[in-house]
């Protein structure tokens, strides 16, 4: 009597456990899952400007593009951008002292070409993101642009979770 009881009782634990473990995702007006927060911390900081180079060159590659790398000046460009437009709280390329990417770039002693910029305003992860601007055309023409060999990529996090993200590439 006393395994049957073990083993009952370890089976309905183990039962237990199960329950409840991965809520459904919430669905839109459309059909479709709901964005979730998506909180950077501080493991992912690091992370994050790698899982996007990787997967940029990872699209790159598979258009017979060189890969990129990372540019320390690009991406303080990136991130100078991110934060101006959350200050402003709207996504756009000009900054709130009426700066262009190109003099952003400029400011930061970058000495290549600028190729482009982009920018969203979002709740989802930097690879929903990158998604996003590889299914449009022109964004993706940056993304894919032969030429780009340097990438700036940074984002400004708000408390309620919306991510100001930006891209920059160059030659």
């Amino acid at each position: 009597m006393n395994r049957r009881s073990v083993f009952i009782l370890g089976g309905l634990a183990a039962l237990s456990a199960c329950t409840g473990a991965v809520a459904p995702p919430q669905l839109g007006a459309d059909g479709r899952p709901l964005p979730r927060v998506y909180r950077i911390d501080a493991t992912n900081q690091n992370q994050i400007p790698f899982r996007v180079l990787d997967s940029v060159n990872s699209l790159r590659a598979a258009r017979g593009a060189p890969p990129m790398q990372l540019n320390a000046q690009l991406t303080a460009a990136a991130a100078t951008h991110s934060r101006d437009m959350a200050v402003q709280n709207r996504p756009w390329h000009f900054g709130s002292d009426g700066s262009s990417p190109l003099v952003r770039v400029q400011r930061t002693g970058y000495t290549g070409t600028l190729l482009g910029e982009l920018i969203s305003e979002t709740f989802e992860t930097e690879l929903e993101t990158l998604a996003a601007w590889s299914a449009q055309a022109d964004t993706r023409d940056i993304i894919l642009d032969p030429a780009a060999r340097n990438l700036g990529f940074a984002w400004f996090q708000e408390p309620n979770g919306k991510i100001w993200w930006t891209y920059v590439a160059g030659t």
